[in-house]
This record gives structure tokens, sequence and C-alpha cells, in this order.
């Protein structure tokens, strides 16, 4: 391997020296340098720390705290059987409830993970897919609970079914049905809840998995057509739905190559959108949450990892991100600790009010090298998705297996570059030493799915069991039809219909995809 070679395989000039013109203005398509004419001299970006463990209440406890800390928004963590719609006392649950987030069964686990929490007043992220619709469906239910006005609801759901089934598995139906859910979100957002944002096509997954730099890029914008084409496909208008599309990228520790990325993103995006009919220019710009590489933290020499996340914040809002989350620095090991969470929070915190990064729109532009990474990462993102649009598009290709091959051989390609010492990782290939006494683990109790059980019979006894029947039984019958189904969910789970029955519904009608 040639030594100086970014990890996407770009070979790195010793000296840039070709002047590069700048004819394009932050704000203005193709938005390479930012989608705002001031960026972060107006507004930093929104600082969200990603939490969500154990019961409602003890992730409601750690939203508060981080909200004191002075977090701007909330990221919302849901456990394994949240995600693949099985309620915490089914037996696909065992052993996982509260473990990766928080378990979510019923809209009065909403409540309690909102406990004290104005939902009109905060925006919120919620990392959640196949269930998507459910959720959302709750916190829509639980904004009405509280008196809000929905047309002010503001916050995300990732719902990006696609790299699920390229890079990260938390699938439940095939293909075309969750399509099918997610244009469902798209028109019913549209109408009832227009600031929220219906999908945050994500990268990230993707480049945990073992994609590089450039391949995050091409398959996640990929995705990204495909939901713009099938949106279109059910009548939809790219000018309205468009504007509450957003993304979810990785950053990782090559800073350059990382802020080209981002800038090529967004010229990338604006031309997508463009070639599909988009001639509002809200429509065409590329809004992207960034978090920092969770596949680059260490095991050893943990607080190594604040290093690492610093430089992926530097990365991250030098190229123009609008939220960011930055990982713990024990989150190799675990769950993050209170500490490790205020420690990551500070960092953005720092960078955003002591670096000197945010006083001017894209602070790395006109340099040689930087131009020239961008412009070397959007020819080959471009080469990319000829090759997917050739097979018929992203949905195509992932079944076809070509998305998930392409990632298995650049993870074994890394994983061989680090064995063999071509890639140096600090403190495990190189300076590595023997660490004296353990970092602090954050362990989840597996008393968490007998707490979530009680509450589950207890629900399940006092609600009207006739209605939940029907709710359900119209679900299934919905789901036969082309009607939106989000209104029906929004009833069911005002009704007490559990997540993990509402996800029962569909799967009689659709199946499991294998």
């Amino acid at each position: 391997m040639e030594k100086h070679v970014t990890d996407a395989g770009i070979s790195i000039q010793p000296v840039y020296t070709q002047p590069v013109p700048m004819q394009e203005l932050p704000g203005q398509f193709p938005f390479t340098r930012g989608i705002h004419a001031s960026m972060y001299r107006d507004k930093l970006w929104t600082m969200r720390q990603y939490a969500g463990f154990s019961t409602a209440e003890a992730s409601n406890q750690r939203y508060h705290y981080l909200l004191q800390q002075g977090v701007m928004g909330l990221s919302v963590a849901f456990d394994l059987p949240t995600q693949i719609g099985y309620d915490s006392d089914h037996p696909m649950a065992e052993g996982e409830v509260g473990k990766v987030g928080v378990a979510i069964d019923s809209i009065e686990d909403m409540e309690r993970l909102f406990h004290g929490i104005t939902l009109e007043q905060i925006s919120t992220s919620m990392t959640i897919n196949a269930t998507g619709f459910i959720l959302l469906a709750l916190y829509i239910a639980l904004a009405k609970r509280q008196g809000a006005n929905l047309k002010q609801l503001s916050g995300t759901i990732q719902n990006d079914i696609l790299k699920e089934y390229a890079a990260r598995g938390t699938f439940i139906y095939p293909p075309q049905p969750s399509m099918r859910l997610i244009t469902d979100i798209f028109a019913y957002c549209s109408r009832e809840v227009p600031k929220w944002n219906t999908i945050s096509i994500s990268g990230y997954h993707i480049r945990e998995a073992g994609a590089n730099a450039v391949q995050e890029l091409a398959f996640t914008l990929s995705n990204g057509k495909a939901y713009l084409q099938a949106a279109i496909a059910q009548g939809l208008d790219i000018n309205v739905f468009a504007q509450r599309l957003s993304f979810f990228f990785n950053a990782h520790n090559h800073l350059f190559e990382e802020v080209a990325k981002f800038r090529a993103a967004r010229r990338m995006w604006a031309q997508i959108t463009k070639s599909l009919g988009a001639t509002d220019t809200k429509a065409q710009m590329l809004r992207f949450h960034t978090q920092t590489g969770g596949s680059t933290l260490t095991a050893q020499q943990p607080h190594n990892n604040i290093v690492r996340v610093a430089v992926q914040t530097l990365a991250a809002t030098m190229g123009g991100t609008q939220s960011l989350h930055t990982n713990g620095f024990d989150e190799a090991l675990s769950l993050p600790t209170e500490e490790a969470a205020r420690i990551a929070l500070r960092t953005q915190q720092i960078i955003g009010y002591e670096s000197g990064v945010a006083d001017t729109v894209d602070p790395l532009a006109g340099s040689y090298y930087v131009e020239a990474l961008t412009n070397e990462m959007e020819t080959r993102a471009w080469e990319l998705i000829g090759k997917i649009d050739a097979m018929g598009g992203a949905v195509s290709a992932i079944e076809q297996g070509f998305v998930q091959e392409e990632i298995a051989r650049s993870a074994y390609r890394y994983q061989q570059q680090v064995e063999n010492g071509e890639k140096i990782i600090v403190g495990v290939n190189k300076f590595a030493m023997e660490e004296q006494g353990g970092t602090e683990i954050f362990r989840i109790d597996d008393s968490i799915r007998k707490v979530q059980t009680e509450r589950l019979q207890a629900l399940r006894a006092k609600r009207d069991n006739q209605q939940v029947q029907a709710l359900l039984q119209q679900l299934e019958a919905q789901a036969r039809t082309t009607e939106n189904l989000m209104p029906l969910v929004v009833t069911a789970v005002e009704n007490y219909c559990t997540l993990g029955e509402i996800a029962d519904a569909l799967r009689k009608v659709w199946g499991e995809h294998r």
C-alpha cells in the first residue's frame, strides 16, 4: 500500500499548487460551501448527545442531565426489541431489553421518557428505522396529550430502511412494503407535522460496517435518490417533501478527506434533486447530522479516543454539519458513563466557542488540497452511483447483494492493513502498553425486562381490549390497500396498542424479510 493515501484509496500529492477558482458562494446552488450564507456566524450547529438505555425513567434522568449541561437537542437510542418490533415480554426480547437503548412498548413508556420535557420546545432525533412509523406515532400522540401545536413540532426519525438491508440488519418487512411505510410518513408529515424531518438517510451505519468514505457517500446518496423516486411515484411533490429529508454521516479520523466528503455530498445532492425536478432551493439542499466514528474508537488506551473525537468534531464542523453527536471515550467498552458523555459534549462546546472554526463559512475553501480532494471524492462517488443506476437503482443493487459485497471487501481490506501494520492505530498496533487499572464500565441489569413485563401486564389489564383488537384488525385490512397507514397508527397508540402488536399486525400481511 502506498504510504500517503486516504482510507478510500485516494493518493495524496506532496504539494498542491494548482489554483482553484472559487466562483461558488455558500447558500447558493450547488451548496458546496454550505447551505446557509452565514453558517455558524449566526447560529452554531445543534449539539446533541445520543442517549437511551434501561427504562424510560433512567433515560429521562440522563436527558435532564444533558439539557442542564447545554445540549440543544435530544437524540434517542432504542433497544433492539423496540427496533425490530417486539414488546419487552416477547421471547425474542430476552437478554436484550434496555441494553443498547431504551425500551419503549407503549405510550406510557413514551410519557415516562419525556417526563418534564415540553416536546414543542425541543428538537428530538430518534434513531429508529423498521418501527420508525410507530415511534413517530407515539411521539405525535404524546405531543397531542401535552397540548402541543403539531405544526411547530420539530425533530427527525432516521426511517432509512435501505441501509438496514445493506449494513445494519434491523429490518422487519421486505423492501417494497417498507418503502411504502416511508412514503406514507412523507405524505402524512407534509400535512400534519410540516417541520418534522421525515427521514435521515444514513451513511453512518454503512461506514461503521466497513465502507470507506467514497462508498459511504455513493451508497447514501443512491439510497436518497431511491427515496425521492419512490415518493415521486406515489404522486408526492419533490419541492415539498424533499425539504424535510436530512442525512446522517460519519466523521472519521482523516480530517481533510472527511471535510471533502461533506462538501462533495452537498454538491452531488443538489444535482440529484435538480435532475429529478426540484426547483425550490430548499428542496435541493443537503442538510445533515454527523456522529463521530464509533468504529474508530479503541478499547485499548480509551482516553486516546478523546483526541480522536476532537479531530472528528473538527472535520464535521469544518465540513458544515447542521447537528452533531460526539461519542464518549469509553464506547468501545460499554454505553457511555455520565462523565464520558459530559466530556464528549464539552468537546463540541470548546470547538464551537473557543476554536474559531465558527467565525467564517467553509474555512478550508480554496485550499488546493481540499478542493482537489472534494473533486476526487465526487468523481469516484459518481462512478459508483453509475454502477448502481445500471443495476436498476439502490433497491435492486441491495437485493442483488452488490452493496453488501462492496462494504465487506472494504472492511476486509482495512482490517488487513491494520493487522500487517500498513495502517497505524495508536495504542493498538503501535505505541501499545500494558494498562494499569480498568475503565469504569456502565452496565445495564437484566431486571429491566421484568419491570417492563409487569408494566405491559398492567396496561393490557386496564385498556379496552375489544377496541384494541378492532384497531389491529383494521390496520391489517388497511395494509392490504394503498391507504395511508399513519393516521390509524396514531389512533392505535393513543388507545394503548403496543409497539409489538402493531408490528405483528403488519407481519401478518407482509411477512418478514429473510
